[in-house]
């Protein structure tokens, strides 16, 4: 029979080039490998495809003698390629295994110093800061209030208000003065005058207040 019309995938067709030449064990023409491989039921039409793909992929050794290409493949350097991809894998491993150790050695440097979080104790301390930081902000809130009965405070503030006061008493001479220079000099009525400087008839009231609150103040 001339070949079998199964449909094969593209695999499937590699190993059946790749079984003729193992069983054979022979060199053969590409004229020859297209006729075996097409009775062994591959589509003749891709069957140069397949052989070439085995030949990059070093499974079919391929010789160009004269004007004719020779082509050949032994169980033998199936095993060997074999051989080689396995100790490639293994290499890739030891190296896999090496990068493994040092980002798990990177990962535990990391970590150190916050083991406590696993326990909760980092959490804790966190907490305890955020308490500690709410009683120093009433403790500065605590000693603003005592600083406004600190005795040197308290010093300060009467220095002050001494300045102060003998200051206002200094103006208010002054204007005293301007209001008798336009009354009795220039014979300006008390009221008009009263209105140029921007004061009242209670202004001596408001003085005699002030001098009783600096009274009081400083006997307290």
């Amino acid at each position: 029979m001339a070949g079998s019309t199964k449909r094969m995938s593209a695999e499937e067709k590699r190993q059946t080039i790749l079984k003729i030449y193992h069983q054979s064990k022979e060199v053969f023409t590409e004229k020859e490998i297209v006729a075996l491989a097409s009775k062994a039921g591959v589509n003749a039409n891709t069957i140069a495809d397949i052989n070439q793909s085995l030949i990059d992929d070093s499974l079919v050794d391929k010789e160009k003698i004269g004007g004719s290409n020779y082509f050949w493949s032994f169980p033998s350097k199936k095993d060997r390629l074999a051989q080689l991809q396995h100790e490639q894998i293994l290499r890739s491993i030891t190296a896999l295994e090496s990068q493994l150790k040092e980002a798990e050695a990177k990962l535990a440097d990391a970590k150190r110093g916050r083991e406590d979080d696993e326990s909760g104790e980092r959490a804790k301390k966190m907490a305890r800061k955020e308490e500690l930081s709410k009683a120093k902000l009433a403790a500065e809130e605590e000693l603003s209030k005592l600083k406004q009965n600190d005795p040197q405070a308290i010093a300060d503030l009467e220095q002050e208000l001494k300045l102060v006061t003998e200051a206002a008493n200094r103006w208010t001479d002054n204007i005293f003065s301007c209001k008798d220079y336009l009354v009795k000099k220039r014979g300006m009525a008390k009221k008009e005058a009263l209105k140029i400087l921007g004061i009242t008839d209670a202004f001596d009231c408001e003085l005699l207040f002030v001098d009783c609150w600096v009274c009081i103040v400083n006997l307290s």
